[in-house]
């Protein structure tokens, strides 16, 4: 029954799109690509704090100024089809394309990148308080960002989901409802969100760099790992993230279907809100870190696939520090450091457990005992929180937290990992620096790295800020994973990337 109810939802999807005359199909099948994932977007207006299920809806229904290489960190021409910078940085100009249209028809120009950048909203994100002096038009398709320093990872940062670039009239008329009702340029248009179920798009004919290979996308919301699995076997589904690493091996042998694994740039980890005794205690703090068995983690929870992580950058990005020494598996360390801290028979808390699959944490409940049982051998009693994820997520930036799991996946720069989540700016809410860790010297680390220039004083800077971090101890870095995604055979030219969904942009479909 559940099959035959899906087929009907996606053949009126079929009729939706491509008109009353489209073959109807008893099974998945046309140029609409049914995407599984284990959690649903909480926002798809791009100026809220996006978690990844909602940057991966955006970054089809939007556009960036500019945007990251299929393949490569390379900045890429999207809505700007050209730039230059003055000699010290402060002021960059952007050359915009002609004739591009959001798609409720009204004109792209320098006037809505203004307004993009601009919003209300936008102006409390740190990038716009400290950075951002004034953005002028300079004509109808000429924009100028006065910057008040230079800032190193300036054209990184505008390729980021968070920048783009929304319809004026939309935002005006729908008000804080535009959250529901996005609007951008992007090469699909949004036709209707089933919270906790489906998102449907439509392909944007209209597109500047040409009309998708597809014509449409859903993004299904199935949170359990083997359901996804079987949904996608049944062919009820074209591909899924985040496969149990128990079902890899089931996966590879089984012909109508393909793995696809990228390493990624990602960390999982623990972190401790310091704001809460007794994680202001770095001893407490120490002690945790030597109670978790990463390697008996990795073997057991994610088949061998990940690797520790010691750092809260990935070593696949550049100014990784490989000489730093992890702090080793040792209960018995563990609980003199917290005898020492004032616990001598442990103490009670909580533990929040991721409740959506990650690339870094693809189950987060099984995580979590295992954490917790750790914890317990060494006298600390955590209790596990879950929750639903958009409650997660709220409750999270609003600091209601213990102790949370939670990783970041994406970014070029080492400023972004760093700066968003272990600056004192990211520790004010709602925060993204979930262990509310405020360092003065971090800090003044970081606000050089991201001013400098000089590529090897950068390295120099983030490898210094990476010695701070492992002496004050605000995470456990747990591990980096791979990027991996699920297809049956009949979805083609995926190149799956290091980070971003724009791959979802290229994909066609062939029986």
């Amino acid at each position: 029954m559940k099959n035959l109810i899906f087929t009907a939802i996606i053949t009126g999807l079929s009729v939706l799109f491509l008109g009353s005359s489209s073959t109807q199909a008893s099974s998945v099948s046309g140029d609409i690509l049914i995407f599984g994932r284990g959690g649903d977007s909480i926002h798809l207006d791009p100026i809220q704090p996006l978690d990844g299920e909602s940057a991966k809806v955006c970054e089809v229904i939007y556009d960036t100024l500019v945007q990251s290489g299929d393949n490569t960190a390379e900045i890429e021409p999207a809505l700007a089809e050209t730039w230059k910078s003055s000699a010290d940085g402060l002021v960059w100009e952007f050359h915009l394309r002609q004739d591009v249209q959001f798609h409720d028809g009204t004109p792209f120009n320098a006037d809505a990148v203004i307004f993009s950048f601009t919003r209300p909203e936008a102006l409390a994100r740190d990038f716009h308080e400290e950075f951002i002096n004034r953005i002028v038009a300079l004509d109808a398709f000429t924009v100028q960002f006065q910057l008040k320093m230079a800032y190193t990872p300036f054209m990184s940062k505008l390729a980021k989901p968070v920048f783009s670039i929304v319809s004026p009239t939309a935002v005006a008329k729908f008000g804080v409802d535009f959250d529901n009702n996005p609007v951008g340029t992007g090469p699909f248009k949004f036709v209707q969100w089933d919270k906790h179920d489906k998102i449907v798009l439509t392909a944007n004919h209209m597109h500047w760099a040409g009309k998708p290979t597809l014509d449409g996308l859903v993004f299904r919301t199935i949170p359990d790992n083997s359901e996804r699995l079987t949904e996608l076997q049944q062919g009820n589904i074209h591909a899924m993230e985040f496969p149990n690493p128990d079902d890899i091996s089931l996966i590879q042998d089984d012909p109508g279907l393909e793995l696809i694994m990228q390493p990624s740039l990602s960390v999982g980890f623990l972190a401790m809100n310091m704001d809460k005794p007794p994680f202001d205690n770095l001893k407490v703090r120490l002690a945790i870190n030597h109670a978790i068995d990463k390697a008996t983690l990795i073997r057991n929870l994610y088949q061998g696939r990940a690797i520790p992580a010691k750092n809260p950058l990935p070593p696949t990005l550049w100014s990784y520090d490989a000489s730093i020494e992890d702090y080793a598996y040792d209960p018995e360390l563990a609980k003199q450091l917290l005898a020492e801290a004032g616990y001598p028979d442990g103490f009670e808390t909580t533990l929040w457990a991721l409740p959506v699959p990650r690339t870094y944490i693809p189950n987060g409940l099984a995580l979590a005992k295992v954490l917790q049982a750790e914890l317990q051998d060494v006298g600390i009693k955590a209790e596990i929180v879950s929750d639903d994820w958009d409650l997660f997520v709220s409750k999270i930036l609003n600091g209601e937290h213990d102790m949370v799991m939670l990783g970041w996946n994406g970014g070029d720069d080492p400023d972004d990992p760093f700066y968003s989540l272990l600056s004192i700016p990211a520790a004010e809410k709602p925060i993204l620096n979930l262990s509310f860790y405020r360092s003065e010297e971090m800090q003044d680390v970081l606000v050089r790295a991201r001013t400098r220039a000089d590529q090897s004083e950068r390295i120099a800077l983030y490898q210094e800020a990476q010695a701070i971090f492992h002496r004050d101890a605000p995470w456990v870095p747990l591990v980096h994973t791979q990027r991996i995604l699920v297809t049956n055979s009949s979805v083609k030219n995926l190149a799956l990337p290091p980070i971003g969904w724009k791959y979802l942009r290229n994909i066609y479909l062939k029986e």
